[in-house]
C-alpha cells in the first residue's frame, strides 16, 4: 500500500472511530443505555466509578489488544490501537456537548446507527474499533461463515443483561435491545450490502425467445440447463438466471408475454458472487 493508501486508510478509520464515539456520548452514554460491547461495559463501569466512559473503553481493551496481537500481529494492531485511541478520544471530546435528546427510543436507535456506520467504516479500512471487534474476528477465523453483525448479537445480548442488573431498570434493557439491534442490521448492510436479488428458474417451450429478451432487456447472464420430465421422459431445456430484486417483474412480464403457460420458479438470494455482484476475492469481514 502506497502512502496515498495509508492516509486514505486512517483517514477513513478516524472517520469511523469520530462517528462511533459521537454515537455513544451523544445518544447512548447520557441516557444511560448500555447497548454491549466495551463501550456498554465502560458506560456501566463509569456509573461505578469517577473514570470517563472515553477512558474506561481505553482501559478495558489492553488484554483484548494483546489477544489480538497473538491472533492477527502486530501489523493488524497498528491500526485497531490507531482505531481505539480515537475512540476513546472521541467519546470524551464529545461528552462535553450535551446530549442530542433525551428521548430512549430515539437514543437507543440513532445511537445504534451511528456505532454501525462507525465500526463498519474502521472495518472497511482493514481495522477494528478494538473491544468485541477483536473477539469477533477470533471467532470468524473458526467460523467464517457467521455474519459479523450476528456475531455482535449474540455478544452484545450477554452485556445487556449485565446492564440490566447493575440499572435494575427494564427500560434499561429493553432500549439497549433495540439499540443492538439496529446496529447488528445496519452493519451488515454496511459490511455486506444489500445484494438481495432473485434466482430464477424457467420451463417453456418458448424458452429461445425467453433467453434472447431477458439477454437483451436486462442485460444480465443466462445460463441453459439440461433436464427431463419425470413423467413423459421429455428433454427441457431449463432456464436460469439471477436477476436484481428490482428487474424481477421484468422477468415475470417477458414470460408471461412470451409463454402463459410456462413454469416458473422464484428464490430468494442473499449473498451472490462474479460479475456485477461481490468479488471472489474480497476480504470475508
Amino acid at each position: 500500500m502506497g502512502v496515498g493508501g495509508v492516509i486514505k486508510k486512517y483517514l477513513v478509520i478516524t472517520l469511523g472511530a469520530m462517528v462511533y464515539g459521537a454515537g455513544i456520548s451523544l445518544f447512548i452514554d447520557p441516557n444511560n443505555l448500555a447497548p454491549g460491547g466495551v463501550s456498554g461495559l465502560a458506560i456501566i463501569i463509569s456509573r461505578l466509578l469517577p473514570v470517563e466512559t472515553g477512558t474506561l473503553i481505553l482501559l478495558l481493551n489492553i488484554p483484548i489488544m494483546i489477544l489480538g496481537i497473538w491472533k492477527f500481529g502486530m501489523k493488524f494492531i497498528v491500526s485497531t490501537l490507531y482505531a481505539t485511541f480515537m475512540v476513546s478520544l472521541s467519546t470524551n471530546l464529545f461528552s462535553w456537548l450535551p446530549p442530542l435528546t433525551g428521548e430512549f427510543l430515539l437514543a437507543s436507535l440513532f445511537g445504534g446507527v451511528m456505532s454501525a456506520v462507525g465500526i463498519g467504516l474502521v472495518m472497511r479500512a482493514g481495522a477494528t474499533t478494538g473491544g468485541t471487534d477483536i473477539l469477533v474476528k477470533c471467532l470468524k477465523l473458526k467460523k467464517p461463515y457467521l455474519k459479523t453483525g450476528s456475531i455482535f448479537l449474540a455478544i452484545d445480548s450477554v452485556i445487556i443483561g449485565i446492564g440490566g442488573i447493575v440499572f435494575g431498570n427494564i427500560d434499561v434493557v429493553l432500549y439497549s435491545a433495540i439499540s443492538v439491534s439496529m446496529t447488528s442490521r445496519v452493519l451488515d448492510l454496511i459490511l455486506y450490502g444489500r445484494d438481495e436479488a432473485k434466482i430464477i428458474y424457467i420451463i417453456s417451450n418458448a424458452s429461445g425467445i425467453i433467453t434472447e429478451r431477458i439477454l437483451k432487456e436486462l442485460d444480465v447472464g443466462v445460463t441453459h440447463l439440461s433436464g427431463e420430465g419425470a413423467y413423459r421422459k421429455e428433454e427441457k431445456q431449463i432456464i436460469f438466471c439471477v436477476v436484481k430484486k428490482q428487474n424481477t417483474y421484468k422477468v415475470e412480464e417477458i414470460v408471461k408475454q412470451e409463454d402463459s403457460n410456462a413454469f416458473m420458479v422464484i428464490s430468494s438470494a442473499t449473498e451472490i458472487y462474479g460479475e456485477g455482484y461481490k468479488s471472489y476475492f474480497g476480504d470475508k469481514l
